[in-house]
């Protein structure tokens, strides 16, 4: 047993070391591409009631510096405090919703990324100069967009990606459930800029901002009956041979002052439904590689040996080395483990509820690819 305990905590420390080494030395290159001069763009924010921070988010100044379009698509109009937002009705039938926003405001908008075809010379970026004519980015309520942000994204475009994504960082919060989420995406393995080092075969991408490609908008409006279409969208263009790249840049999501536990729980669940239901092969790797510090503390608690101390000492080390070279305060990074905690208690409801699965507000049956089957409601089934 005592074996078995540290021969686990060596290969989980191991596999931090590694993204360590791969962060600070592995990182990718810049986009080369010089851009002369940047491209229009089309910022499509989706979302069905937007939160009192969310409208905030939605008024954020964005001193882009070129041309930029910034449309909110929602069913109801919300209460936007800017005039340079504009407001498009949209009330998708589609299950995943956002997807169907999304597909609404490319067909409804001048995005030329209409259906699948080839690009003009106009859209297709010129390898010496980045020359791009529009690019069309999508962003959650949620992210509170900046011009560092949207740059980001437009340089990956220019330098050749069918799609972009920037890394969700949320902000420091004093709750408890704020500091699990930020330690989760942030210190953790799960941040995606960890995620992107490590990642084998199609990318893990976030679908929180999102740039597109014609060729990647026309991919994504085919998956309005999907959920996790980012990992799908990622997985699709992969097969394609297209690339697939991560911004520079991070994608801020701002922190209300109380984060619900529950809410958190009910959040990462779901992710880790889709996680099985797209790669379902990754799907065992959570507690023994993502998040296996609780449970070694707990078998190393009732082994109690010279070895597996040392090999549980090795592993914290190399967690709290990836935490402070992922999050850039002073001191000693800890929240990751509240996020292990957090990614257990996920792990297992995603078990307990197999392929049902809760969002806003219906059930589905999650299928191969994370396609989704409505279910009656428990009203609806008694």
């Amino acid at each position: 047993m005592s074996t078995f305990v540290a021969v686990w905590a060596i290969v989980a420390g191991l596999f931090s070391a590694v993204a360590v080494y791969r962060l600070r030395v592995w990182r990718r290159p810049a986009p080369s591409a010089r851009v002369r001069r940047r491209p229009r763009v089309l910022l499509i924010r989706p979302v069905d009631a937007p939160t009192p921070l969310e409208l905030e988010n939605l008024a954020t100044p964005i001193d882009y510096p070129g041309e930029l379009t910034h449309v909110v698509v929602s069913p109801f109009r919300p209460r936007l405090a800017s005039a340079n937002v504009r407001w498009l009705a949209s009330d998708p039938l589609t299950r995943n919703r956002k997807v169907g926003h999304i597909a609404y405001a490319l067909a409804s908008l001048d995005t030329g990324a209409q259906g699948p075809r080839e690009e003009t010379p106009d859209e297709r970026p010129d390898a010496l100069t980045g020359t791009l004519d529009q690019v069309v980015l999508c962003v959650d309520a949620d992210v509170r967009v900046d011009a560092a942000l949207v740059t980001a994204l437009v340089d990956e475009l220019a330098a050749g990606a069918a799609a972009a994504s920037a890394a969700p960082r949320p902000d420091v919060s004093e709750s408890f459930g704020g500091r699990c989420v930020r330690g989760l995406l942030v210190q953790s393995h799960h941040a995606f800029e960890v995620l992107d080092v490590m990642s084998a075969g199609a990318p893990a991408i976030c679908g929180k901002a999102l740039a597109l490609s014609p060729r990647a908008a026309a991919e994504l409006v085919k998956l309005g009956d999907c959920i996790g279409e980012d990992l799908e969208l990622a997985a699709v263009l992969h097969e394609q041979g297209q690339p697939v790249a991560l911004a520079r840049a991070v994608a801020r999501v701002p922190q209300a002052d109380a984060v619900a536990v529950s809410a958190v729980v009910e959040r990462f669940t779901r992710w880790m439904q889709v996680l099985r239901a797209h790669r379902g092969a990754l799907f065992p790797s959570v507690p023994l590689l993502f998040a296996p510090t609780p449970a070694l503390m707990v078998l190393a608690s009732v082994v109690a040996t010279p070895g597996v101390a040392i090999a549980l000492c090795f592993l914290v080390a190399a967690r709290i080395t990836l935490a402070n070279t992922q999050d850039g305060r002073g001191g000693l990074r800890f929240e990751w483990l509240m996020a292990e905690v957090l990614l257990w208690a996920a792990w297992l409801n995603a078990l307990r509820q197999g392929s049902t699965v809760q969002w806003r507000g219906r059930r589905f049956a999650l299928k191969a690819g994370g396609r989704m089957e409505a279910l009656p409601s428990s009203g609806e089934a008694s």
